[in-house]
């Protein structure tokens, strides 16, 4: 039986999450149909506008995705602490870009007068909208809906897009933070749909090395912030420059069939210490070796131990892998 999404996401534990999204009817729905020969490639294109769309409304950063023929990996991080901090409009117009809302939110941002009933029920609208904005489970309901809606209107036809419901993975350290995020930039060339990462279309990969090229990081997506210190920005806990230099090498790897020998240089692996031929795997069979939360014993315990969960699922292979 399924995992409620409410036993699964644990703010308190992690703010990263690593959510899977697969098409139910027949395959390459994003791609290109090998019965009639059409191409939907189209469709990729529709999901990553949306996805960084979302990213600018929602209180909740994309860290990393790779839209596929028939499936999306994405990286989220939840920003809960800015759902808190923004003020009662401004939560308002963040939801009226996505759903129109009521006569009683419109008046409250035209700033016409409420009575006294009008504020309550006004103020429990907010809560709820607030809640929300920092809900993954909402983040994901939002993309895949309009995606479906778009699908269906283009194939003249009704029924599910995408499954009923999207896998999530609490990543609790940095560790499995970074081999995630290589992972699922590194999806592409594993697929063979794209021999380097600067070539991988639909990624944030290829995004970032795009806008690194000119010296910046995308503002769709969460920036680099550097290696973890007293006074740390937000931001992923990583060098992009090391980060960038890390997927590079990983994917000459897994497209040339090299030893990686290499990476017992990389900043990142050193400081995480995960040993080279572990990255390979991590990088490689990542949501086929872990299913459910990811990360050191430590932090894995605390996890179970929040959601009283009984079981340290991947407690093994996070041992082996993370080590």
């Amino acid at each position: 039986m399924a995992t409620a999404r409410k036993n699964q996401i644990s703010l308190t534990d992690t703010k990263y999450y690593h959510c899977i999204s697969r098409c139910v009817r027949r395959a390459y729905l994003c791609g290109e149909d090998k019965l009639t020969g059409k191409s939907y490639t189209h469709r990729r294109d529709w999901v990553e506008e949306k996805l960084l769309m979302l990213a600018t409304v929602f209180c909740i950063d994309v860290c990393a995705y790779a839209v596929m023929s028939n499936h999306t990996h994405i990286v989220l991080h939840v920003d809960d602490k800015r759902a808190k901090r923004l003020s009662d409009k401004a939560i308002v117009i963040r939801w009226h870009k996505l759903f129109k809302g009521n006569w009683i939110t419109w008046k409250f941002v035209e700033e016409e007068p409420l009575c006294e009933s009008e504020q309550l029920i006004l103020s429990e609208y907010i809560a709820k909208y607030r809640q929300r904005l920092a809900d993954i489970s909402w983040f994901m309901r939002v993309l895949n809906e309009d995606i479906a809606r778009k699908a269906n209107k283009e194939d003249e036809c009704t029924g599910r897009f995408w499954e009923g419901r999207f896998k999530s993975q609490p990543l609790l350290d940095e560790a499995a933070l970074a081999a995630c995020m290589a992972y699922v930039d590194l999806n592409p060339i594993r697929a063979k749909l794209a021999p380097t990462p600067e070539t991988s279309d639909f990624t944030s990969i290829k995004k970032r090395i795009d806008h690194a090229r000119r010296g910046k990081q995308p503002n769709s997506l969460l920036r680099f912030a550097g290696s973890p210190r007293k006074k740390m920005p937000k931001g992923l806990p990583f060098e992009l420059k090391s980060y960038l230099e890390l997927v590079e090498l990983t994917g000459n790897y897994i497209r040339t069939d090299k030893k990686g020998a290499i990476f017992e240089a990389q900043p990142i692996l050193s400081r995480l210490n995960i040993e080279p031929d572990n990255w390979m795997k991590l990088t490689t069979q990542f949501s086929r070796i872990f299913h459910g939360a990811v990360g050191r014993e430590r932090v894995l315990t605390a996890y179970c131990e929040t959601l009283k969960k009984r079981r340290r699922t991947n407690l093994a292979n996070c041992e082996h892998l993370l080590a």
